[in-house]
């Protein structure tokens, strides 16, 4: 938790801060968490009110104040124009907080709802964010890629976990606002922060990396995700690099070596550099690599001179990247390999791809959360290990610029090899279909639909038991809605 008094502090621009003066009661108030959805709001948290192109966090304040906020960080010039609108909307007292000096707080009361005014509350927040990690000494990890840095995230925090208190970013927290809420959340207690590090724009994660300053630095691969906006890979490769030229010299960068423009990023950082990959030559490597399909997969993992062989729940055979991962940070943090296997173990982290019972008697393999052609070719290749009727259901990737099509190609080529039968939906995904034929599927097993209604229809039809159906697109398709509509209640399974 965070001192009212350190927030008012913490906000301040650091050429201008200054202690506020506020009086002895309030001065070890306490924020409980720092937030920027107002449905997210706690008793006692600090909202942190931001303008957007849809909407404007100030427009919640009476929903924040109602649900028992601490207070809220405000544009000051917005506050000043509808101070009228504030008494009438909110149903509780407030006061609008110079946090310079605080002293409107003499006459505020434990009803008061606090509204600290300053010029800007997104760079407030960013502000606060960096004067609070600076009192705080945890080895923070980050984490980018193009693919991969969520799960990435769950399983190195797992296994940090089994040694260290660990904080790790909610869900795919990785941009400007939710990467300073996350340091937010630090406390004395935590030894390790594993945080994610997206990037819309070049300099953004070297923007990120100077508010969290991270140790330890992990790049899992560098693929056309985002190419809509950088234009090339090359400016993909240089935007991820920029975490690994943000390291100190007592750092390390952990590099995918399997992936040349990763492995390049060696040359770019004064960090020492840990290579992990599927050959000899890098510094921790795996072989003897075993795909059990739902039941997880198996490997020989090489350090130094040592070997173990593993046996994981982690599903698919490009999990053993993200295994490699997570063992390369246990072991930069010290950890043993008793400790870091049991983490590995830990059935709670596979997060972004599930199983769950379809209608039929099916299987739904639920990796609908996003979709790039790596992951796409990851989850078809774990489909066509699957003993069954193999169904992929196929949606757009977005984002991808000038790769869209050869992209989706690839993605249809490699459904021809799996599948026995494809769904395709929306206008993207008419190319998977296409080059699927061109490769050979039968185009009565190829159906192209318009609308996520129309797959479920098709599903509804077709599902018998021991069909495996993957269901992959980007999260903007929103094919968790055909999940959800295809699955099995649970009353209904037996």
């Amino acid at each position: 938790m965070l001192n009212l008094i350190h927030v008012l502090f913490g906000v301040q621009p650091k050429t201008t801060r200054q202690m506020p003066r506020i009086p002895a009661h309030w001065q070890e108030n306490q924020v409980s968490e720092v937030v920027t959805d107002s449905r997210e709001v706690v008793p006692n948290a600090l909202f942190v009110a931001l303008s957007g192109e849809r909407t404007d966090g100030h427009n919640f304040l009476a929903n924040v104040a109602a649900s028992g906020a601490l207070g809220a960080l405000v544009r000051r010039a917005q506050v000043e124009q509808r101070q009228a609108d504030l008494d009438q909307q909110l149903q509780r007292p407030w006061i609008l907080i110079d946090p310079a000096n605080g002293d409107e707080l003499s006459a505020a009361t434990t009803r008061t709802f606090l509204l600290i005014a300053v010029d800007d509350p997104l760079m407030a927040l960013q502000r606060l964010a960096v004067y609070h990690r600076r009192q705080l000494t945890p080895a923070v990890v980050g984490i980018t890629g193009s693919v991969g840095k969520t799960s990435t995230k769950e399983v190195v925090a797992a296994v940090l976990g089994r040694r260290f208190r660990t904080l790790k970013t909610k869900r795919s927290y990785n941009s400007e606002v939710t990467v300073p809420t996350t340091l937010l959340q630090l406390t004395a207690d935590h030894e390790v922060a594993v945080l994610e590090m997206g990037m819309w724009a070049p300099g953004e994660i070297r923007f990120l990396a100077g508010l969290a300053r991270p140790r330890i630095g992990i790049v899992t691969n560098v693929g056309p995700s985002h190419l809509e906006r950088l234009g090339s890979i090359e400016a993909i490769a240089h935007a991820k690099a920029e975490l690994v030229e943000s390291l100190p010299a007592d750092g390390v960068a952990i590099l995918n070596a399997d992936d040349e423009r990763v492995n390049a990023m060696a040359e770019r950082t004064a960090a020492q550099v840990l290579r992990y990959g599927l050959t000899p030559t890098a510094d921790l490597w795996a072989d003897a690599i075993e795909s059990r399909g739902l039941s997880g997969i198996a490997f020989c993992a090489h350090y130094r001179d040592e070997e173990f062989y593993l046996k994981l729940p982690l599903i698919g055979r490009h999990s053993v990247h993200t295994a490699l991962v997570a063992i390369a940070t246990g072991l930069v943090l010290g950890m043993g390999w008793d400790d870091i296997i049991s983490g590995l173990q830990d059935e709670t982290t596979q997060l972004r791809l599930f199983i769950v019972p379809g209608v039929g008697g099916s299987q739904i393999i639920d990796d609908s959360y996003n979709a790039a052609p790596s992951s796409s070719l990851a989850a078809l290749t774990l489909l066509g290990e699957l003993e069954g009727r193999r169904i992929a259901v196929m949606g757009d990737m977005l984002e991808l610029g000038s790769a869209e099509e050869e992209g989706h190609r690839l993605v249809g080529r490699r459904v021809a090899e799996v599948a026995q039968q494809l769904i395709c939906v929306g206008p993207r995904a008419r190319w998977i279909a296409e080059e699927a034929r061109l490769s050979g599927m039968d185009a009565n097993r190829v159906l192209v639909v318009e609308h996520n209604a129309d797959v479920v229809d098709a599903l509804q039809a077709m599902l018998r038991p021991g069909d495996y159906v993957l269901v992959k697109g980007s999260r903007g398709v929103a094919m968790d809605q055909i999940v959800a509509a295809v699955q099995r209640r649970p009353e209904e399974v037996k």
